[in-house]
């Protein structure tokens, strides 16, 4: 009786073995939405009051908030995106973060 000669079999690496490169960390913003409470002269004061932006800068986010919805208004990491959300939420805009997919 013959024994065949044993047969290799290719077996996938496992994560452990091989190296995997992380995806680099995304950054977090700070989106401020629209809404039908605050006056537009207010949000302009709350974006140059607790961000520093100068009145241009302040306003052109404001706009964006009324006209397209919401506007990005801060980015980095996640805790410092929730201190800004929650601050936003201090000063009575309506903010949440996400992570920026761009």
């Amino acid at each position: 009786m013959s024994v065949a000669a044993p047969v290799e079999i290719e077996r996938p690496e496992s994560a452990e073995e091989t190296s995997v490169v992380p995806e680099p960390d995304v950054p977090w913003v700070t989106l401020v939405h629209n809404d039908p409470v605050n006056l537009m002269s207010y949000v302009t004061y709350v974006f140059q009051a607790y961000f520093g932006y100068s009145k241009d800068k302040a306003h052109k986010l404001m706009l964006d908030v009324h006209q397209k919805g919401r506007a990005v208004v801060s980015s980095g990491s996640r805790e410092e995106m929730e201190r800004d959300v929650q601050a936003m939420h201090g000063y009575g805009l309506w903010a949440t973060l996400t992570q920026d997919r761009n």
